[in-house]
């Protein structure tokens, strides 16, 4: 690709302070998606497969980086978000139509975060009556009263608490040696439950708001094109400590939680917790509790931003964290209302958390491959992206992955209904 930066012509502390002034949008973007949701997906495949599925995390990975990459690109180029792009060269009725997909598949998963907050905190002893209005008011004062700077930092920090999982799967003897080999060596079945888990881990992973957020953050960072080396390794880096986590979650409850151990199926991330406590103590528990409290507050705030990003920019409304109420009125409301509505379900309501993430998936799956395609289209527009469009090799690699993911999530879409 044709950027103007090159790194190696660059001092070392000059290159790290510039990448560290530019990181935050792939980085946050890419963490935000081990959400309740994920952790949940993570959890069930380690217990009912134990190491079976760690291979599908390496295609993943790889997936995950290529379109993350192609729309943080459309945002350093264009400084405009993935909505305004599609409305322009689209038109405003299949914006319209894509916006309601959004809004119904993020709803979903902001209902779940906050599920995911009440589920956690009931571990520690405190209940949903508390814990989900508390959490509320936190992730809505960060994003109304804070500025973009000051709102990247503390998801930065909340990034690092992922770690939680990380340490969790050092504190347990685990078999290394059979870990690895099912990772590089897999022995792939082809059995129903089996490819539906399969298709759960690829769902999960890579999902349409990621796209639309990143592009948008980056766009409101106002990160310049001789600057985009250092927002793609933030890409990269997001991306691989994303299902790095992912790893390790599927490692632990596929050592403790997998058959033989005469505990109850586990439904959710908050069952794998409890689930734990016997077998590895009650440390361990709240442990794997406090990345299931951070991860779904870190995704409560993010997914309502994401939503209000992608919606407001598909009608040409002004957007962003540092803008003032009256200067953003529908951003900000929108971004409440959000809020209001996905903890109200959870606190006034007895939500099917399971049938929420399904019918989430569902959707996901549904728009995922129509988000690519329109993304290859507009990234290989000269009069767009300019001289920064793909190269025909480049193309080749996306449009096979487009073609995969467009199968693979028809099959998460299927296998609900089979």
């Amino acid at each position: 690709m044709k950027f103007l930066t090159a790194l190696k012509d660059t001092p070392l502390l000059r290159r790290l302070g510039m990448f560290f002034a530019i990181m935050g949008p792939g980085i946050i973007t890419a963490n935000v998606d081990n959400d309740a949701g994920g952790i949940t997906t993570y959890s069930l495949a380690g217990a009912d497969f134990k190491y079976a599925l760690l291979w599908s995390l390496i295609p993943v990975t790889a997936a995950l980086i290529v379109i993350q990459e192609m729309c943080n690109r459309m945002g350093v180029v264009t400084g405009k978000g993935l909505s305004d792009l599609i409305r322009e060269k689209f038109g405003v009725k299949i914006t319209f139509y894509l916006m309601i997909l959004i809004l119904l598949t993020n709803f979903g998963n902001i209902i779940a975060e906050f599920a995911g907050i009440a589920a956690s905190m009931e571990i520690f002893g405190i209940k949903k009556y508390w814990s989900v209005p508390i959490s509320s008011v936190i992730v809505w004062y960060i994003v109304v009263k804070g500025t973009y700077r000051s709102v990247e930092k503390i998801f930065l920090v909340a990034c690092i608490f992922y770690a939680s999982y990380v340490i969790s799967g050092f504190m347990v003897d685990q078999p290394w040696n059979e870990i690895f080999g099912e990772l590089i060596h897999p022995q792939i079945k082809f059995e129903s439950k089996y490819l539906m888990a399969f298709v759960g881990v690829v769902g999960t992973t890579i999902a349409p708001w990621m796209q639309f957020y990143q592009q948008a953050s980056v766009a409101e960072k106002g990160i310049k094109i001789q600057d985009y080396n250092y927002s793609r390794i933030d890409t990269i880096i997001g991306c691989i400590l994303v299902n790095v986590v992912a790893f390790f979650i599927i490692v632990v409850c596929g050592t403790l939680l997998y058959k033989g151990t005469g505990i109850e199926p586990i439904q959710t991330a908050s069952d794998a917790a409890k689930a734990l406590k016997p077998l590895a103590g009650e440390y361990f528990s709240f442990l794997f509790a406090f990345g299931l409290l951070n991860a779904s507050l870190f995704a409560a705030s993010i997914l309502p931003l994401s939503t209000s990003y992608t919606v407001c920019e598909s009608f040409g409304w002004e957007t962003g964290v540092d803008k003032a109420f009256n200067e953003a009125p529908q951003f900000y409301v929108l971004y409440t209302m959000l809020i209001l509505l996905g903890a109200g379900i959870i606190l006034f309501t007895s939500t099917d958390l399971i049938y929420i993430m399904m019918i989430s998936q569902v959707i996901n799956g549904l728009m995922l491959p129509f988000v690519l395609i329109c993304m290859l289209i507009i990234i290989n527009d000269k009069s767009i992206m300019r001289e920064y469009t793909n190269s025909k090799l480049y193309n080749i690699i996306v449009i096979m992955f487009t073609i995969a993911i467009s199968f693979i999530s028809l099959m998460l879409v299927f296998s609900y209904f089979i």
